[in-house]
């Protein structure tokens, strides 16, 4: 559906509000953030993609690598100088500045979900970018660190100009009332948030399959099986297009080395795990850049295949 156009007055009173929370936080980034929030920005065809972090989260590895030994998890994490005590993966939301489009892919998590993240209001900032500009929000899929940041802390959209998409399979399995029911007790919340946050976009959502153009020159590609609907978006134009991947790919050496390891994180693990082998053998192949939502801030690079095993090269 098309974006609203005009602003009420108690609109523009709460944008102003939340510009000055985010500026007011942006003193306080450094804290969070080990890194510059805005640590990419490069050409794609007739448009800019820029990557901006909204933090990281903490992933206990019980709750990443629940069906897999110790010894094989200790064995690769040695090899790799990783520490067994949990996983801290980055968030990197991408926006892509088309002729008069401003598109953000995903929404970072908000302040509701874990205190390390939900930092894309105070990169914004940093980066000069109201987010009143923003005119197309783009999801992956439906998960908090990717969604919960559409509503700020007075529940009001963050992006209140912006026309939404997700894929029709995301949108329809989160907000099916028997998804809750479904799900094991520790991802209800995830159900729960996820119904708030459809509910307050439902007027102005788009819904699209795997295949479609969801923005100009922008292609969805079905990865499927970290969530039903998860979609990974190839970005067209010039030479040289660009995949933004979300969680199809969520680590720079598990992923890669292991993408046969049923992750966690994933809700269905068996798919999960083949939509990764057969997406990092595709762009093994044809090298096109990524991005990833939780490889290293800020996750652009390509997929090598050495050895028989898949590399991850960080390019910035």
């Amino acid at each position: 559906m098309a974006a609203t156009t005009g602003i009420s007055a108690n609109r523009l009173a709460t944008v102003s509000r939340r510009r000055l929370m985010a500026l007011a936080g942006g003193a306080a980034l450094s804290q969070w953030l080990p890194r510059s929030a805005l640590a990419a920005s490069f050409g794609v065809g007739d448009g800019e993609i820029s990557v901006i972090s909204d933090g990281m989260l903490t992933l206990p590895l019980s709750f990443v690598l629940p069906d897999t030994p110790e010894a094989e998890i200790e064995a690769l994490f040695k090899a790799n100088g990783m520490s067994m005590d949990s996983l801290t993966p980055d968030c990197n939301v991408t926006l892509l500045r088309k002729g008069e489009r401003l598109i953000l892919f995903d929404v970072g998590s908000g302040s509701n979900f874990m205190p390390t993240a939900g930092k894309l209001s105070e990169g914004l900032a940093e980066a000069g970018i109201d987010p009143a500009e923003v005119t197309d929000v783009i999801f992956t899929h439906a998960h908090p660190d990717h969604l919960w940041g559409v509503l700020d802390d007075f529940d009001e959209l963050v992006f209140p100009n912006a026309a939404y998409r997700m894929a029709k399979s995301e949108w329809d399995f989160w907000r099916d009332p028997a998804t809750i029911d479904k799900l094991p007790d520790a991802r209800k919340s995830f159900a729960v948030g996820a119904q708030t946050r459809m509910a307050a976009i439902e007027d102005r959502i788009g819904l699209f399959a795997a295949g479609e153009e969801v923005a100009p020159g922008v292609e969805a590609v079905g990865t499927p099986g970290h969530t039903p609907g998860h979609t990974s978006f190839m970005v067209h134009g010039g030479s040289e297009p660009v995949l933004i991947v979300g969680d199809a790919i969520s680590n720079a050496v598990i992923s890669f080395q292991k993408p046969d390891w049923h992750s966690g994180t994933d809700q269905d693990p068996e798919q999960g795990a083949a939509t990764r082998k057969n997406l990092l053998s595709r762009l093994a192949t044809d090298r096109p850049r990524i991005i990833g939502y939780h490889l290293p801030h800020p996750g652009t690079g390509r997929v090598e295949a050495r050895d028989q095993v898949f590399r991850f090269v960080a390019e910035i």
